[in-house]
């Protein structure tokens, strides 16, 4: 069996059991954590960093979570929206007057965090995707697919640009700035939209699937076509210096699972976490609220979109490309939090539902949960 390294509470054991048997299982490292009112009740990881695995998996191994990102770019809007300074049913061009180009007068920023905006594809070149001015010009000039609001369509990458040009306009800063200061810095939290070179000798690369090199692209689940027309990212893109250094901030966050659940235990919490307030609960509510429920033109599949999360019945959250996962359970109070750099097919990768469901066993121990 797989050795598993941190802490858990009596009541979770199958939680690092739920680990060790994907470690087994043949991926090469990970880690799982579970907090309850903003506390962790498990913290373990495992396995190795490499695809060779002979550097063992850290404390404070730090892996791209891909799209598990958008939740952290979509609580900056959030935190900005709660204190009055930005309206999330404004037009976007309020903000940002150039977006007004080429038909997108009536796309509001809750469209931006619904998937709804109807600029779902990344048309450019992977190069300019580094280049934040050349990437924000590059959307300035598409025109919506839709009518704004009438139809989801998954932005996979676009959707941070949109967003985090948002809060820019608005703060003043960066969205990796903004979240370091306003989010990660006061929560101490261990999470980076845009990683420096002094945390490179952490980060565990992405390793793709069984069978597959790094020039394996990103597919929508269920479904053989890219989740972004025109342009393929590959695990090669993942993988490289300019991506780490990039704010890419739909799909480039590097932190491991005690960070991501860190932070959106501020969302499980009602807005608050270790003596840290970021939102009042009317501000966590509102990403709640249903924006769209149907077909997802891109994923090709049924959804409910709220802001910034996917909603499933009473749970909250977003999985991303390589089968990092977070959960939102706020009646519970509830955070279970998953990242590996092992990739599996995504239409045979349940890991996150497992370990989801291994960490209900303990929630039952403790009497939250019927």
């Amino acid at each position: 069996m797989a050795d598993i390294q941190g802490s858990y509470d009596d009541l979770f054991t199958a939680v690092p059991g739920a680990l060790a048997a994907l470690l087994d299982a043949g991926d090469a490292g990970g880690s799982v954590a579970v907090f309850v009112d903003g506390e962790p009740v498990v913290d373990v990881w495992g396995g190795f960093v490499d695809a060779g695995r002979t550097v063992p998996w850290q404390r404070d191994t730090v892996v791209n979570v891909y799209s598990v990102t958008k939740t952290m770019t979509a609580l900056c809007a959030l935190v900005l929206a709660d204190r009055g300074e930005l309206d999330l049913d404004a037009p976007v061009a309020r903000y940002w007057p150039e977006f007004a180009a080429a038909g997108k007068e009536a796309v509001l920023v809750r469209h931006l965090l619904s998937h709804t905006a109807g600029l779902p594809d990344w048309d450019g070149p992977v190069e300019e995707i580094y280049d934040w001015a050349s990437a924000t010009a590059r959307l300035v000039a598409q025109a919506p697919q839709w009518e704004p609001g009438s139809a989801a369509g998954y932005h996979s990458l676009t959707q941070g640009f949109l967003v985090g040009e948002v809060v820019w306009r608005v703060s003043g800063r960066s969205v990796g700035e903004f979240f370091a200061d306003e989010i990660a810095g006061p929560l101490g939290a261990d999470f980076h939209i845009g990683l420096g070179p002094e945390h490179d000798h952490r980060v565990a690369l992405t390793v793709p699937p069984p069978g597959r090199d790094e020039d394996y692209t990103a597919s929508a689940p269920g479904r053989g076509t890219a989740p972004t027309a025109g342009t393929a990212l590959s695990v090669r893109d993942g993988n490289s210096v300019a991506w780490r250094r990039a704010q890419i901030p739909a799909a480039s966050g590097f932190g491991n699972a005690r960070s991501v659940a860190l932070v959106q235990s501020v969302m499980a919490c009602g807005g608050t976490t270790n003596g840290v307030s970021l939102l009042s609960q009317a501000g966590v509510d509102r990403a709640w609220v249903e924006q769209f429920s149907g077909e997802d033109r891109v994923l090709g599949m049924p959804v409910r979109w709220g802001l910034g999360y996917g909603l499933f019945g009473s749970t909250y959250g977003w999985g991303g490309w390589g089968g990092s996962l977070v959960m939102i359970e706020p009646a519970a109070r509830l955070v279970v939090a998953y990242v590996t750099n092992q990739m599996r097919e995504p239409a045979e990768d349940t890991r996150g539902l497992e370990i989801v469901m291994s960490a209900y066993d303990g929630i039952t121990g403790m009497g939250l949960r019927a």
